[in-house]
């Protein structure tokens, strides 16, 4: 299947990173190599180095770039594992990182992987097919507790506690095995009335269950120290996300790499000895512009955030 991709936010990501012809640059998403292709023209005795856990995404990544020949290096690995990358490939320090959080176009329109509440598929949704945890595991062998925690606290979904009711009570007739008889449980689960506004009701569920399996939160967390040490001066990390989770997760990181004393607040003066090694760019989040929210309706919760190192 052809790897489908709209970049979100490309220029102001190769605005963002302010790009060295010259320098080393790391998407550590490659995805669809939208933001991949663009950083590769500015470069021209630089390099790139894409990285993605999906090997699909590798495989339609080396066709799209291959006119940028060896000025690219690809990776099949998770970004949280960029210490050990670029330990690997002999690289001390780069110019720029850049993230795009979260599941990829080409993963949601390929209905075999599981991810889309719109595809009918084996309840599936991990990014790394060698991942020991599915959506299968999470759905018919979490405890109803677990199930309920899941999905409040990374669906952010109001009905958590009654869907979780219904996928045990469900499930112990017969194991749910594809994405459409979740999304007929968790319909059953949403009071009518609460179905007529707002996005598609399986939607927050199929988020929460997402991010559980591929632990997505979990890795940005200890991502963002690992990637600012890793940056040369004056280098940029660009971290596009797409829910209020992610987005707050990058905002604290960023803060506590701009501020990172632990002083309390009454100290005089700082005795902690710890020192800001970058400063934010971005004091709000950058989001799409009108005109390619009408191109795109995908980039409409996308926020984009810049951190610069000192």
């Amino acid at each position: 299947m052809e790897f489908h991709h709209v970049s979100v936010l490309l220029n102001e990501c190769i605005e963002g990173l302010c790009i060295d012809k010259d320098g080393i640059y790391v998407d550590g998403t490659l995805g669809g190599a939208g933001h991949s292709y663009e950083i590769c023209k500015h470069l021209e005795g630089g390099r790139l180095i894409g990285i993605d856990q999906d090997m699909n995404a590798i495989n339609a990544a080396k066709e799209r770039l291959k006119e940028f020949g060896d000025k690219v290096t690809f990776v099949n690995d998770n970004f949280s594992n960029i210490k050990n990358i670029l330990n690997t490939l002999n690289i001390e320090k780069v110019d720029g990182f850049l993230l795009d959080i979260g599941v990829s176009s080409h993963q949601l329109d390929e209905a075999g992987r599981g991810f889309s509440y719109m595809h009918d598929a084996p309840l599936d949704m991990r990014m790394d097919v060698t991942n020991p945890l599915s959506a299968y595991n999470v759905v018919n062998e979490y405890s109803e507790q677990a199930i309920n925690d899941v999905i409040f606290k990374y669906g952010e979904e109001r009905w958590a506690k009654r869907i979780a009711q219904f996928i045990v009570a469900q499930r112990a007739q017969k194991p749910i095995e594809t994405t459409f008889e979740l999304v007929d449980v968790i319909k059953k689960a949403v009071p009518k009335g609460a179905r007529k506004d707002g996005p598609h009701p399986a939607k927050r569920t199929f988020q929460a269950i997402r991010i559980e399996v591929n632990g997505e939160l979990e890795i940005l967390e200890h991502t963002v120290d690992d990637m600012t040490e890793a940056l040369n001066k004056g280098g940029r990390l660009c971290i596009i996300t797409f829910h209020s989770l992610e987005d707050r997760i990058v905002k604290n990181a960023f803060r506590k790499q701009e501020n990172p004393c632990t002083c309390p607040h009454e100290f005089p003066v700082c005795v902690c000895g710890k020192k800001p090694l970058a400063k934010v760019i971005t004091r709000k989040p950058i989001v799409p512009s009108e005109e390619e929210l009408e191109v795109n309706h995908r980039a409409r919760s996308a926020k984009l955030r810049v951190l610069e190192r000192k």
